[in-house]
Parts: C-alpha cells; structure tokens; sequence
C-alpha cells in the first residue's frame, strides 16, 4: 500500500511539473512571436501561408479568364477591386434577396448595398499607413481601416468569423501583408442600397 501511495503521489508531482513546463514553453513561443519584427522571415512565411487558407485571395485579388478557368491575375495580388472595373447595373429586387458577386470577385452587392474587396497592398492606397493594432482592430472589432468609430466592414468580408483569430496569427498576416509587392489602386467607396 505504500508504494502505491508513493507512486501515485510523486506520479502527481511529475505531471505537475510537466504541464507546468508546458506552459512555460507555450508561453515563450507566443511571447516570442510577438517579439518577431514585421520582416521576419518565419512570420512573414505563417502569415502567407494564413492568407492562403483563410481566402483572402478569393474576394481581394482581381481574376483572369484562362483555359481552366478563373485563375489570380498575379500583377494585382491582393490589390482588392480594380478601381477601373465599372459594374453593371444589377435589378435591385434581385439584389435585396441574394448576393450577387462580380465575376472577379472584388465586388459584391447585396441587401446591404454594393462593397468592394479593399486593397490589402503596401502600397498608400492600400495598407501602407496602417499601424499593426489598426489591423488587429479590423479583424478583432471588424471597423474599417482600422479605426474605432468608423463604419463596420460590409459582408462578404468574415470579420466575425476572423475575431475568434489568435492576435499572433493576425500579426503574422499583417508582416506578410507588409511584405508584398505595394499596388497602387483606390478601390471605390461603398455604395448604399438604392430604393
């Protein structure tokens, strides 16, 4: 019976050690991320690979018709809507009910009236300006540009979704971001429903 009391009681203290290491470690490891300037190449490599999974391209990069089908126009990679794409004119019963996307995907118009995928670019029309929290800002609060008051991101973009994100994770995608050849392009303002 003793040494059952024996093995149990320091098998306690040796899981307990253990998950307390583990914390630390954990702890280090984010501590460290954070640390990480903008240019590292380590989180600049976490952040395209989380703007890839997460479809930033699918609505913020412009498509091209090919062969196989719509493929990313590599020269406005993440450059959001073409700021000399016009739209046409859609029915407005229609696009009160449903979401109607624009064939390159930057623009969609909907019950909330028309928006368009921002330029993600360094570039000054883009996020160049941007600070780091006002990035973390959009994605955790889902205000435009970063900025508390303004007005909330319009669908299709997942804010809501993208707030559960790991702060890390977010800064990783901004030092990617940061990273990328700047396009210059001022994507149009959104428009409100019409009557």
């Amino acid at each position: 019976m003793g040494i059952v009391c024996f093995i149990q009681t320091n098998m306690k203290k040796i899981l307990f050690a253990a998950g307390f290491l583990s914390m630390i470690a954990c702890q280090q490891t984010t501590k460290q991320t954070a640390d990480l300037p903008l240019t590292d190449t380590a989180l600049i490599n976490q952040g395209k690979y989380l703007v890839s999974v997460t479809g930033c391209n699918d609505c913020h990069t412009s498509k091209i018709m090919t062969d196989k089908g719509p493929a990313l126009d590599s020269n406005l990679l993440l450059a959001g809507h073409p700021a000399a794409l016009s739209l046409p004119a859609a029915d407005p019963m229609t696009s009160r009910n449903w979401a109607l996307f624009h064939f390159n995907g930057t623009a969609v118009k909907g019950p909330w009236g028309t928006s368009f995928a921002a330029n993600l670019t360094p570039d000054s029309t883009g996020i160049g300006m941007w600070t780091e929290a006002q990035f973390i800002r959009a994605f955790q609060h889902g205000d435009a540009k970063g900025l508390a008051g303004n007005r909330k991101l319009l669908p299709p973009m997942p804010w809501q979704a993208y707030q559960a994100m790991k702060p890390e994770d977010v800064r990783a995608i901004f030092a990617y971001l940061k990273s990328i050849p700047p396009v210059k392009n001022v994507v149009p303002e959104p428009i409100a429903p019409q009557p």
